[in-house]
């Protein structure tokens, strides 16, 4: 399963999201981190993905870790954030029967 998280931010609050980055927490041994890859945009901003891989018996620590992860970004002028898990199509089609 992944969960993936996107957030963006004016280009004014670069330096603070940069500080706040390099203070998380390693991210645990049974999750997998891809990212953040980040992208500029002109009028909206600065975007960044990150993918946390992880298996589908760890969902509620994978979930408690990424949402405290996120948390430490809260105050940050204009920052937004959402954090979602993903399935996988055979994931999907598992629930409704048809995997």
């Amino acid at each position: 399963m992944v969960i993936i998280a996107f957030n963006s931010f004016p280009p004014e609050s670069s330096t603070e999201v940069g500080k706040r980055l390099m203070q998380l927490p390693p991210v645990p041994p049974f999750m997998t981190l891809k990212g953040p890859f980040l992208i500029s945009e002109v009028g909206t901003g600065i975007k960044s993905i990150v993918l946390f891989e992880f298996d589908q018996t760890k969902t509620g620590e994978a979930m408690e870790y990424v949402t405290n992860r996120y948390v430490k970004y809260i105050g940050v002028p204009g920052l937004t954030y959402n954090v979602a898990i993903w399935l996988e199509a055979k994931e999907a089609l598992n629930m409704i029967g048809l995997a």
